[in-house]
């Protein structure tokens, strides 16, 4: 039986395939750059180099997206109505016209070159088969913060490393990234797929849902689940209030943005 999902009937959850990586990863990394509470603020459009270290991230995606789809874990929401805005994009059902030599492009010229149905996406992979972070070193390097992100938040995480391990495949889901294209924002997109998920994973059999987040948003909806679903917030930090030492220099390397990051983990089931 199909999962319902509350969202306008315009708006169609499909699981990704590999097809959909280009316009999967411009969305992410638009998405991040240009919208996000923390990247947006830490690497500003003002800055003048926006378009490349968006081209940058967008090139150095292949391996995490392509992880998260490959495990059959990954959704994006495709808007049905969705009117192309070049002929040429709808004789091929959408088109990424990114030129990645043009360094002037500013935010607005991106997300206009995205003219594809793809409006959301949810990334998530199941947690026996883990991300190799090694492969991860190039994006990052682009948004080294994100490095710190990921390593404060497993660090500070209490509980054991070896019990909160899946023992099978099945068992446990890791979200690997959840971002609506700009020109879809505040249509509910995020709360409407996240409970869809929780819901379609239940229904798979898995028992917990875990994802870090950098956004008030993602963190409110998925720490209010509905019923019969429970989170829990493991561990959490303010963005301001971070200070790491390099090179037994200490410093604050996500000033000036101010954001609550966290790890929230639904249980699906208890048995």
């Amino acid at each position: 039986m199909t999962t319902e999902s509350t969202l306008p009937a315009r708006y169609q959850i499909r699981k990704l395939t590999p097809a959909d990586l280009d316009w999967a990863k411009a969305i992410i990394t638009h998405s991040n750059l240009y919208n996000s509470p923390v990247w947006s603020v830490i690497y500003p459009e003002s800055k003048g180099d926006a378009a490349q270290r968006a081209y940058n991230m967008f090139k150095t995606l292949d391996y995490h997206h392509l992880h998260a789809i490959s495990s059959g874990h990954s959704y994006g929401v495709f808007d049905t109505e969705y009117v192309f805005k070049r002929p040429e994009s709808a004789a091929t059902g959408g088109k990424l016209y990114w030129d990645f030599d043009n360094l002037s492009a500013t935010g607005a010229d991106l997300l206009d070159q995205m003219d594809f149905p793809l409006v959301h996406v949810a990334l998530g992979y199941d947690a026996f088969e883990p991300m190799d972070f090694s492969r991860l070193a190039e994006f990052i390097s682009y948004l080294p913060e994100l490095g710190i992100l990921f390593k404060t938040i497993e660090e500070q995480d209490p509980r054991d490393p070896e019990a909160k391990k899946p023992k099978a495949l099945g068992q446990a889901i890791i979200r690997a990234g959840t971002c609506t294209r700009g020109d879809y924002e505040g249509k509910g997109l995020t709360k409407g797929v996240a409970h869809w998920y929780m819901k379609e994973k239940a229904k798979e059999g898995f028992k917990s849902i875990q994802i870090d987040s950098a956004a008030r948003a993602v963190d409110t909806v998925w720490g209010n689940p509905p019923a019969p679903f429970k989170a829990e917030v493991t561990n959490s930090f303010e963005t301001m209030n971070l200070e790491v030492e390099e090179e037994g220099v200490k410093k604050k390397p996500f000033v000036p943005a101010d954001v609550w990051c966290a790890r929230t983990v639904v249980t699906l089931r208890s048995d």
